[in-house]
C-alpha cells in the first residue's frame, strides 16, 4: 500500500517501529520514576547533575549541558534555577567569557549524584543489558548508532541544541 505514493511499511518494519517507539516512549518514564521514587530528582535533572559531576572543575557552560542533555537551552536555563534553589548548583559567570553562564555542581550536588547512581545504573542495568549477551549489546549499539546518524544527517527542522547532540556515539 502506498499513501500518496510513499510506501507502508512492510509488517516486520511494523513491528520494530512499535517496538522502538514503546521503548522510546516508556523507558524515560521509567527511568524518572525511579529517581523520583529513590532521589526524589527527575531524570533530566539527574542527567544534568551527572553530567556536571564527570567534568574535573564539576563545571559547564548551560549551552554545553543543553547538548549534553538534549534540551533546549531554555529548559535547562529553567532547570538550573530549579536545582539551585535547592542548593545543588551554583550559577557563575564565565571567566573566560560573560556572554555565557557555567552551572557548577555543589558537594551538595555530588552527595546526591553518588545516592542516585547505584540505583540508576541499577535500573539501566535491569532494563537494557541484563538480557543481552554480547551480540545482542552489538546488534543494541549498532542500531542506536544508525538512528543517531540519520538524525544527524537529516534535514528535520531540529533545535540547534538537538542537532549538536546528535554527534556520532563513540
Amino acid at each position: 500500500m502506498t499513501a500518496e505514493g510513499a510506501p507502508w511499511l512492510t509488517a516486520d518494519q511494523m513491528r520494530a517501529w512499535r517496538a522502538l517507539h514503546a521503548a522510546v516512549v516508556v523507558l524515560p518514564v521509567a527511568l524518572d520514576a525511579q529517581l523520583q521514587r529513590d532521589a526524589g530528582i527527575s531524570h533530566l535533572e539527574y542527567y544534568a547533575l551527572a553530567g556536571l559531576s564527570e567534568q574535573a572543575d564539576r563545571t559547564l557552560r548551560l549551552s554545553d549541558l543543553a547538548i549534553l542533555t538534549g534540551a533546549e537551552l531554555s529548559r535547562i536555563s529553567h532547570l538550573i534555577v530549579r536545582l539551585e534553589k535547592r542548593g545543588l548548583v551554583v550559577r557563575r559567570p564565565d571567566l573566560e567569557d560573560a556572554r555565557y553562564t557555567n552551572a557548577v555542581l555543589t558537594e551538595q550536588g555530588w552527595e546526591l549524584v553518588k545516592q542516585a547512581a547505584p540505583g540508576h545504573v541499577a535500573t539501566v542495568r535491569k532494563l537494557l543489558f541484563d538480557d543481552l549477551d554480547s551480540t545482542g549489546l552489538q546488534e543494541l549499539q549498532h542500531a542506536a548508532s544508525r538512528i543517531v546518524a540519520a538524525l544527524h544527517h537529516s534535514d528535520l527542522p531540529l533545535a540547534p541544541t538537538i542537532r549538536k547532540a546528535l554527534h556520532p556515539p563513540e
